[in-house]
């Protein structure tokens, strides 16, 4: 047998090993997506010939496995319960995937970004502890040689900072600014939206935001708690109400859980890129809204995948 028809045989049974991972995520996908009431055509114009709702779970799977637009078509070529799944009869040329992503809007992927929350939570749950912190992700499209040849380095990056349940590594809230901007700026914005979204006992972040006004929005907008070690210089006295606070009575069994939102970034970039492939700042916010959405719903498969794993062994020992 050729090498080359044993390399086409290995792929083939891999595919088939993985399409029920693979099905199982494009159904979630496609189950948030219709819970988000997205409407069926961008505009009144459109060619009627894909709807969102079919093109977003493609869109997702595609940064669910890290794969380029052409490779994702490919990929769904050779899998034949996707198309099926989605309702299908032809597949999108992967540029229609290109377009489909620059003409979405970014606030029906924020609706989309909701609904797999109430996968994890009731309307009355309450987060125990979350914990806010910020990464960059890498937006130059240029390679290193082609920069190192052309005397050009671009070193762009993206400022996100996202907020984590530590008990359950739940994305709750993210924002994200082409500009690098402080800590405590995203912060304000951040402890809002989450507010609205679910609410938390207790807020934990690093000496980056360390602010009396962080404190305050917290303490008294919020009605929660908040953990923010105090950053001083030279023994100078430490200014503020909840800053002394902090600084006398500091909890560092719950601040040591921190870390997850860290660990969080680490899955985030590992598991689904670090790169973001579009170069307008519009597009990179969906491209970021769209890796955020899909950390959850993998989230969401992991925790099903454990509990049917726990029944299976439990329903064995009954008998």
């Amino acid at each position: 047998m050729s090498p080359y028809l044993v390399m086409l045989i290995t792929r083939k049974e891999t595919i088939t090993r993985s399409t029920g991972r693979y099905f199982r995520f494009v159904e979630a996908a496609l189950s948030t997506v219709k819970a988000s009431h997205l409407p069926l055509y961008s505009c009144k114009y459109s060619k009627k010939v894909y709807t969102q709702p079919q093109l977003l779970p493609l869109l997702f799977f595609k940064d669910y496995l890290k794969k380029d637009y052409r490779e994702i078509i490919d990929l769904i070529v050779e899998i034949d319960h996707i198309p099926s799944l989605l309702g299908l009869s032809t597949l999108p040329h992967f540029t229609t995937l290109q377009k489909f992503l620059a003409r979405i809007k970014s606030r029906y992927l924020g609706f989309i970004f909701a609904k797999p929350l109430k996968l994890f939570y009731s309307n009355k749950d309450i987060i125990p502890l979350t914990a806010i912190d910020s990464s960059g992700f890498t937006s130059s499209c240029a390679s290193h040689y082609h920069s190192e040849r052309t005397g050009k380095i671009r070193k762009h990056f993206i400022k996100t900072s996202i907020a984590v349940d530590t008990d359950r590594q739940v994305i709750v809230g993210f924002i994200s600014s082409k500009s690098r901007v402080h800590d405590t700026r995203h912060a304000r914005l951040l402890l809002r939206r989450c507010h609205k979204s679910k609410k938390s006992a207790c807020y934990v972040m690093d000496k980056g935001y360390d602010s009396e006004s962080i404190h305050r929005l917290i303490r008294e907008e919020l009605n929660a708690n908040s953990i923010i070690p105090v950053r001083s210089w030279k023994n100078e006295r430490v200014g503020g109400i909840f800053r002394r606070e902090m600084d006398e009575h500091f909890d560092e069994v719950r601040y040591h859980r921190r870390t997850l939102v860290e660990t969080k970034f680490s899955v985030l970039k590992r598991r689904f890129g670090r790169d973001l492939k579009t170069r307008k700042f519009s597009n990179q916010g969906k491209e970021l809204s769209c890796k955020m959405i899909i950390c959850n719903l993998h989230q969401f498969l992991q925790f099903v995948m454990i509990e049917v794993f726990y029944r299976a062994i439990f329903s064995k020992s009954q008998r």
